[in-house]
């Protein structure tokens, strides 16, 4: 358990800061599985660029990796295309 007030403060900071995260990251989560159910080939493609961005905002800020970002991206371009 922490002893000091920064130590206490931090723990604190860490776990506000793991719920947010959680939250946007299951938020992008379910915007994939809505893309990929996507039957319509307009309604996806109005849907892509919105989810290629919050991807991106979540790599740049480090909650999930780069290079999955890229790989959701692009396996994502590929499923819309080929509706």
């Amino acid at each position: 358990m922490a002893n000091h007030q920064s130590a206490k403060k931090r723990a604190r900071q860490s776990e506000k800061l793991k719920v947010h995260n959680k939250y946007f990251a299951r938020t992008a989560r379910n915007m994939i599985k809505i893309l990929r159910g996507a039957t319509d080939k307009t309604e996806a493609t109005e849907m892509l660029p919105k989810v290629t961005s919050i991807l991106d905002k979540l790599s740049k800020k480090n909650i999930i990796h780069a290079n999955k970002a890229a790989n959701l991206k692009s396996s994502l371009t590929v499923q819309v295309n080929k509706l």
